[in-house]
């Protein structure tokens, strides 16, 4: 088994990488770091460019928490995934047999994250798994 966590670099991804490798360590499991994202546009010359510098993106961020789950011993593997995040986190995590995905929040309200799909939300409904959604230091609802 592992865990799976969505990481972006943004702050309730920073809160969550933290959350996750406690978690990690507390089960004795290895962490799998990622990134999903998506190119705009069809596929042609100008997707292969916009594929290409959304996997270099993704490439930093994990750069990061790989760092971090080194720091406290915890095996880490890394998927860049040309996906939208809520797919990537399914896929990975069907892969990865993980007890659990888990996801930062940015803030929003719950109506926000129905209304504009976020991708704690689509987790919360899609996963057939756990999800854990942290919130970010400032986030009290």
């Amino acid at each position: 088994m592992s865990v799976v966590l969505g990481y972006d670099e943004s702050p309730g991804a920073e809160h969550a990488l933290r959350v996750a490798l406690e978690v990690a360590t507390a089960f004795g499991e290895p962490l799998v770091l990622v990134y999903g994202g998506a190119a705009p546009g069809a596929p042609g010359e100008e997707y292969a460019a916009h594929r290409e510098a959304v996997r270099q993106a993704g490439r930093r961020a994990l750069a990061r928490a790989v760092e971090a789950a080194d720091e406290a011993g915890v095996p880490s593997t890394v998927e860049v995934v040309d996906a939208n995040p809520a797919q990537a986190l399914l896929d990975a995590a069907e892969r990865h047999h993980a007890r659990v995905i888990i996801v930062g929040t940015w803030g929003d309200s719950p109506i926000r994250g129905a209304l504009l799909g976020s991708t704690p939300h689509k987790l919360l409904h899609l996963s057939p798994i756990p999800v854990l959604c942290v919130p970010t230091d400032g986030d009290a609802g």
